[in-house]
């Protein structure tokens, strides 16, 4: 849909509008105030949200496209709130360390900062699996810190399934670290998708362990 929005050069056309707020991250139909049109034909577009909740303004950015004073809406707005990734009361309990660095590695992947959030990411995956294998193993907390982790997920994870999807995440993670890729049709969505899994499986045995214990046969 196009509208007309009053700038400080001349009235505009502009094409599109963002659907979610920065801030509260509803889907909305933002409310367009003013246009300011800089150098390179782009305007900064000055918008509000609806919500009575939120009422936050932001800025989306807008270019002109092959109709002289139509600008198109190029799917950018303002930072607003950062998303945080939620995890089950089991994950945080079990590493508060792989929470914060995985949120900053989402925090970064937000910003599009696509050749370090890798990183951020198998940083994560090697808190998240020594401080499994530490819960499991309490008496090689040592052994466990020391140990690279790909020969901490072969001698301290039991369960086959974490030990699986673990594994090759790490061979992923890897990846993001080196120069020359080894999996070069795998992606930053496939090492994410690793770390789901692990985490799941995490997860389940924390589950089962508790029914167990409330249901004793």
């Amino acid at each position: 849909m196009s509208y007309g929005v009053n700038t400080n050069n001349e009235p505009a056309i502009i094409v599109d509008l963002p659907n979610e707020c920065p801030f509260c991250h509803n889907a909305i139909s933002p409310i367009p105030q003013f246009g300011y049109i800089t150098e390179g034909y782009k305007m900064d577009l000055f918008l509000a949200c609806p919500k009575d909740s939120c009422q936050k303004t932001f800025i989306g950015e807008y270019e002109e496209g092959n109709n002289r004073n139509c600008y198109e809406f190029q799917n950018k707005v303002t930072k607003g709130t950062i998303i945080k990734k939620g995890f089950a009361d089991s994950i945080n309990e079990l590493s508060p360390s792989f929470v914060l660095i995985y949120n900053q590695a989402y925090f970064a992947e937000q910003e599009e900062l696509f050749e370090i959030c890798g990183v951020g990411y198998r940083k994560a995956l090697e808190f998240l699996i020594k401080d499994y294998a530490k819960y499991k193993y309490p008496n090689k907390v040592e052994e466990i810190e020391r140990k690279f982790l790909g020969k901490c997920i072969s001698d301290f994870i039991d369960d086959n399934r974490i030990k699986s999807v673990a594994k090759r995440a790490v061979w992923l993670g890897n990846d993001e670290t080196h120069y020359v890729r080894r999996w070069e049709d795998k992606d930053l969505s496939d090492l994410k998708k690793l770390i789901k899994l692990t985490l799941h499986w995490i997860e389940m045995e924390f589950l089962t362990d508790g029914i167990e214990d409330e249901m004793p046969e």
